[in-house]
């Protein structure tokens, strides 16, 4: 089930942020898809236990590399956005992510995560970050059942 990656077509090669006509309304568009995409993933994760789901074809790959870069990475830890965009926690990221350019489409866009898997979506619990990271991160967290609560609090809301 590739469900997420299929929401949304990628960004054209020739793309120019730079030089893109209208920014503020092109910044929209991205902050809708990203909206679209955590709606699709928590609507997902209603429906079929974390630990049961697949975000890719390459989920065992990103796995053990997830391991193999950052193993002192606990996927139950909350996420400290500073040093996870630190200089040195930036260039941790940028070059486990550059192993998927080729391979992920959309391997750099950008996405929202929740720092805790314990937490919803909310505004104080959310935070931008490159496709891939969420990838990495939601494959690590569904691995260790850390999000099968979000399927049993939507099974016994769905029971009253």
């Amino acid at each position: 089930m590739d469900e997420i990656t299929k929401m949304s077509a990628p960004v054209p090669r020739n793309f120019d942020a730079e030089n893109a006509d209208n920014l503020e309304d092109l910044e929209k568009q991205f902050a809708v898809k990203a909206v679209q995409h955590l709606e699709t993933y928590w609507a997902i994760l209603e429906k079929v236990r974390g630990s049961l789901l697949r975000l890719t074809k390459m989920d065992d790959d990103i796995y053990d590399h997830l391991k193999t870069d950052f193993p002192e990475f606990d996927p139950a830890a909350t996420i400290d956005e500073n040093e996870m965009k630190s200089k040195s926690g930036k260039d941790r990221w940028r070059n486990f992510m550059m192993a998927y350019e080729k391979k992920v489409d959309d391997y750099n866009f950008g996405t929202m995560l929740r720092t805790s898997p314990k937490v919803e979506y909310e505004q104080d619990t959310t935070i931008f970050v490159p496709r891939m990271q969420f990838y990495a991160i939601e494959i690590a967290r569904n691995r260790a059942g850390l999000n099968d609560w979000i399927y049993e609090k939507a099974k016994d809301a769905s029971k009253s």
